[in-house]
């Protein structure tokens, strides 16, 4: 059972241009919703292929599933989808017609305590999607340098009190380890200015996004995920991805322009020496976010954005 939401469901579906018998490629399965209607969409003669690192997204896939009456060809693999190269070649799989990532946390993650991921709930400091990694929240929080702590902090939460923060813990674990995320964000809370402590958004609400980036290595994975997303779409194939911070919509948005971009060469060449042809069309030319009933009904979908391309 899955107490999620997925997020821009409705607009990710119509958006990925479905047919009968497509190949999809769901890329970040998380609780399966956009799964299920992308397979609804494209019936008994598609492909469906649905990656999560998460290994226990797999396994309750799998159960959700088991009583479904109609379904095609469904291939589902724990792994991260910056390996898509490797698994469309390890299914033998050319091309394929579409692909979608949801790049949001489920709220079966964020509130199950063994994740360790959200300061609302005090469990050990972890923060892992995948738990054969080593790296977890605690080593970071205890055993990085001050300066290594900051960098983290500072990029990836975007956090205008990091150094306030970053000593703050650094001060505190000198005393005892940090081991709970209850613990850290008293911690953070006490570190930043009085106004900003009861505010609507929690206080840790950006160190813990940095944290689980770095744990998670989201940003790289993110880059090569998306360069090997164009590589493998069809011709008139279709890749949507669901972003939920300024970090990742800046990779997407970059990433995509590149792509559909041709010429590059100054404007006073009298011909093209660069030999730059456009790979991507933008479909969505300003990302498409919730409308205000989706997020009345689901909060945490106000900071997601849609951006899709076709493949030329």
């Amino acid at each position: 059972m899955t107490i999620h939401k997925s997020v821009l469901l409705g607009e990710a579906i119509e958006n990925l241009n479905l047919k009968e018998g497509s190949v999809v490629v769901d890329a970040t399965l998380g609780s399966g919703g956009h799964a299920k209607e992308i397979i609804k969409s494209i019936g008994e003669e598609g492909f469906f292929i649905g990656l999560d690192v998460d290994c226990s997204s797999i396994d309750n896939f799998k159960f959700q599933i088991s009583n479904f009456k109609t379904k095609g060809r469904i291939y589902l693999i724990n792994d991260n989808f910056s390996n898509l190269d490797s698994i469309l070649k390890s299914l033998e799989i050319g091309k394929v017609d579409a692909i979608l990532a949801d790049l949001g946390y489920s709220s079966d993650q964020l509130e199950n305590p063994d994740y360790g991921m959200s300061f609302l709930i005090d469990a050990p400091l972890d923060m892992r999607l995948d738990k054969k990694k080593g790296l977890t929240a605690k080593i970071i929080v205890n055993k990085y340098s001050q300066e290594e702590l900051l960098e983290i902090i500072r990029k990836f939460g975007e956090e205008r009190y990091a150094l306030r923060i970053t000593r703050k813990i650094i001060n505190t674990r000198k005393e005892k380890e940090i081991e709970t995320t209850g613990e850290l964000a008293e911690i953070i809370k006490s570190a930043v200015a009085i106004r900003h402590r009861n505010q609507k958004i929690h206080p840790a609400t950006k160190t813990f996004q940095a944290l689980r980036i770095a744990v998670n290595q989201e940003l790289e994975n993110l880059e090569t995920f998306i360069d090997q997303a164009i590589d493998n779409l069809a011709e008139k194939g279709r890749l949507a991805i669901i972003s939920f911070h300024s970090l990742e919509d800046r990779i997407i948005k970059n990433k995509f322009k590149e792509n559909a971009r041709g010429c590059i060469c100054p404007p006073n060449f009298p011909q093209c020496v660069c030999n730059q042809v456009a790979r991507l069309e933008i479909v969505t030319r300003k990302p498409l976010i919730a409308d205000s009933e989706e997020v009345r009904i689901n909060p945490r979908s106000r900071s997601a954005k849609l951006r899709v391309v076709e493949k030329k």
